[in-house]
């Protein structure tokens, strides 16, 4: 009895043992693969994967809330839209790598421009950030030259306008004295000035500088008054009178003046009376012209010896004829007494 027990005690042994030699054999085995790591590349977002983040702000440096952009990918087709918040950003996130198209379709304001449409390139697990800065929309400028006396607008003048050093405009006035453009600002109030370079024709020039305000967007109007130019009474030959009004003309200018007749025109040689009573040529008594009465106009030298030889070759003239005409009788005579 007692050996079938020991027998049986060392079958439990054996049998005991060939399980605890089983067991290490059974945990060798490959264990099998957990749900979380298997799961884990598609729960996270691609590790390549970019993002474009969009700061908009005006000239002066202020955010401009509202502001709406549109991305395009390189097919041309929307990858993203948004507008900007109140401190002017917008965030595009999760974009796959590459060139992407960035358009602006609306600035928020109505006294900005939005900005030509830009590339924005996007890397691998980094975010581009770009400023995107609206300009302020341009003052409508209206400029006029008018007559300071009359109000009528004047064609052909020609203005500089600018602001600080800078020179902005040019302009020049039509047909109509008036002349439009467009003037860029760079904040909400902006104070401009205006020079004119060209003044109308017969207008003299506006020499003052002038200053005006002008805001984004809205219409201003610019007016420059010009002085007509005044006459020179020198510069018409139908005002400048040939002699002086209070003397009468001088000697070189016979018939004219006060209706009295000069020296000059006795002795011009056209037509001369005989000084002698039988009319025989030979002067009587006093010989020297006689010199109308009054004064003579001043020319700045003395007449009187002018005058006198003239005379004196009336006289020689006069003398020579006689004698010529003495001499052609005397031979006439000789002549009939000879035959």
């Amino acid at each position: 009895m007692h050996a079938r027990l020991v027998r049986s005690a060392a079958a439990v042994a054996v049998a005991a043992a060939g399980t605890l030699t089983w067991a290490p054999a059974a945990s060798a085995e490959p264990a099998e693969p957990t749900p979380s790591a298997s799961a884990a590349p598609a729960e996270t977002p691609a590790p390549n994967a970019g993002s474009v983040e969009i700061t908009t702000q005006d000239t002066a440096g202020d955010a401009l809330p509202g502001a709406a952009f549109l991305l395009l990918d390189s097919a041309g087709q929307e990858a993203g839209r948004g507008q900007s918040d109140a401190q002017g950003k917008v965030i595009f996130p999760d974009l796959a790598p590459g060139i992407y198209r960035l358009k602006q379709t609306a600035s928020g304001s109505p006294l900005h421009e939005v900005v030509a449409d830009q590339d924005v390139i996007v890397t691998p697990g980094a975010t581009t950030r770009l400023t995107i800065t609206d300009p302020f929309k341009a003052a409508k400028i209206l400029l006029q030259v008018k007559d300071d006396k009359t109000g009528k607008l004047l064609p052909g003048a020609t203005v500089n306008i600018g602001t600080g050093t800078s020179m902005l405009l040019t302009l020049t006035t039509g047909p109509k004295g008036t002349a439009t453009g467009e003037l860029p600002v760079s904040r909400r109030k902006t104070q401009f000035w205006v020079t004119e370079t060209r003044a109308p024709a017969g207008y003299d020039l506006y020499k003052p500088t002038s200053t005006f305000t002008a805001g984004p967007g809205a219409p201003v109007t610019v007016t420059v008054t010009n002085t007509k130019t005044a006459a020179d009474p020198g510069s018409s030959p139908s005002q400048k009178p040939t002699q002086p009004t209070d003397a009468p003309p001088g000697p070189s200018t016979p018939g004219k003046g006060h209706g009295e007749s000069t020296p000059a025109a006795e002795g011009s040689g056209s037509s001369v009376a005989d000084p002698s009573p039988d009319g025989t040529g030979t002067p009587v008594g006093n010989t020297t012209p006689k010199v109308p009465t009054g004064s003579l106009a001043h020319t700045g030298a003395d007449a009187t010896p002018w005058m006198i030889g003239g005379a004196a070759a009336l006289i020689a003239a006069g003398g020579a004829a006689l004698a010529v005409t003495r001499r052609r009788a005397t031979d006439e005579s000789t002549g009939n007494t000879e035959s």
